[in-house]
C-alpha cells in the first residue's frame, strides 16, 4: 500500500485545527459560566444553591379522597322507552292537528288515537280478568256492594251491627235533642228520635231552647245554657253524651233519618273518631243521674 506524505506546512495546518477543535468546548464552558457569574450578580459572593428537591407525589387530603364516577343510570325498559315515544308522537300529532287543522292532520291524529285507545281497553279487560281471578283486588268485593241483592244483605247485617252496637252504648251514653216548640221541623224529628230510642235502646233527652213543650217526650227539661256553651244556632240538633265524663259531641243538625243516624253514631264512636276531628268534641260537668 502506498502512503501519501503530505508536506509539512499542511501538517502544520491540520494538528493547528484538531488543537483548535479540540479546546473549543472548554472555552465556550467557561465563557458560559463567566457570563452567568456576571448576569447572576444578584446571588453574592458566598451563595450556595441547595440541589432541587425531587417531585414527590403529594398524597391526597382526608376526606378529599378522588371522586368516583357516578354510577351510571339502569338503562329503562323498552316497554317504557315505547310508551314515551307514543305519547310523544300523539302529544305531536295533536297540536300539529289544532294549529292546522287539515283533513290529513286530523286524520291522522284521530288514526294514533284509536290505536291507543284500543291498547287501555285492552288493559281494562286485562284488569277486570285478574280482579275476577282474585278476590283481594276485586273492588266490588270491597266495602258495600253494587249488586243490588248482596247490597240488601249488607245494609240488613250492617244495620243489626250497629243496632247492636247503640244498644251496648245506650248503657253509659245518651242523645241530647234540642229543640224549639215553633219549629216544625224539630216537630217531624220528634217522632223519629222516639222510635230510635224505642228500638235500639239509647235514652233521649229532649232540651228545650224556648222553654216549651214536644210531643212524645213528656219529660223534656228546658235549657239550662248548655245550648249556649255547645254553640247550638241551629235545630234540631243531635249530640251524643256521656255523662259520667262529661264528653259530648255532634251527631248532626236538621232531620235526620234513623239509618243516618245509625251511621253517625257508629262513626262517632269509632276508635279513631276523636283523632279525626279532635276540636268537635266537648267536656263538660254533666249530672250522672238520669233526667
Amino acid at each position: 500500500m502506498k502512503r501519501f506524505a503530505f508536506p509539512i506546512p499542511v501538517r502544520l495546518a491540520l494538528a493547528l485545527a484538531s488543537m483548535l477543535g479540540a479546546s473549543a468546548a472548554p472555552a465556550q464552558n467557561a465563557q458560559d459560566t463567566v457570563s452567568r457569574y456576571w448576569s447572576d450578580s444578584w446571588r453574592g459572593w458566598h451563595f450556595y444553591e441547595d440541589p432541587l428537591p425531587e417531585e414527590r407525589e403529594r398524597p391526597p387530603l382526608p376526606g378529599k379522597g378522588v371522586s368516583a364516577a357516578p354510577p351510571a343510570r339502569p338503562a329503562k325498559a323498552p316497554e317504557l322507552v315505547e310508551f314515551e315515544r307514543l305519547q310523544k308522537t300523539l302529544e305531536d300529532t295533536r297540536n300539529i292537528a289544532i294549529m292546522r287543522p287539515t283533513e290529513a292532520n286530523v286524520r291522522r291524529y284521530m288514526e294514533l288515537e284509536s290505536q291507543v285507545v284500543a291498547r287501555a281497553s285492552y288493559f281494562a279487560d286485562v284488569a277486570q280478568r285478574v280482579a275476577w281471578a282474585t278476590p283481594a283486588l276485586d273492588p266490588t268485593l270491597q266495602g258495600r256492594p253494587v249488586n243490588a241483592k248482596a247490597l240488601e244483605v249488607f245494609e240488613q247485617t250492617e244495620l243489626a251491627d250497629r243496632s247492636r252496637s247503640i244498644a251496648e252504648l245506650g248503657k253509659d251514653h245518651v242523645l241530647f235533642f234540642f229543640y224549639r216548640s215553633d219549629c216544625p221541623y224539630c216537630h217531624a224529628f220528634a217522632p223519629t228520635l222516639a222510635d230510635f230510642q224505642a228500638r235500639h235502646g239509647i235514652q233521649v233527652v229532649a232540651i228545650s231552647v224556648d222553654g216549651g213543650p214536644m210531643p212524645g217526650f213528656p219529660n223534656a227539661r228546658a235549657d239550662n245554657g248548655i245550648a249556649t256553651t255547645l254553640k247550638v244556632t241551629q235545630v234540631p240538633a243531635v249530640f251524643l253524651a256521656q255523662p259520667f265524663t262529661g264528653k259530648i259531641t255532634p251527631i248532626g243538625f236538621g232531620v235526620l233519618s234513623e239509618s243516618q243516624l245509625l251511621e253517625r253514631i257508629a262513626v262517632v264512636f269509632g276508635p279513631q273518631a276523636e283523632a279525626m276531628l279532635p276540636g268537635t268534641m266537648h267536656r263538660f260537668a254533666l249530672p250522672q243521674e238520669a233526667p
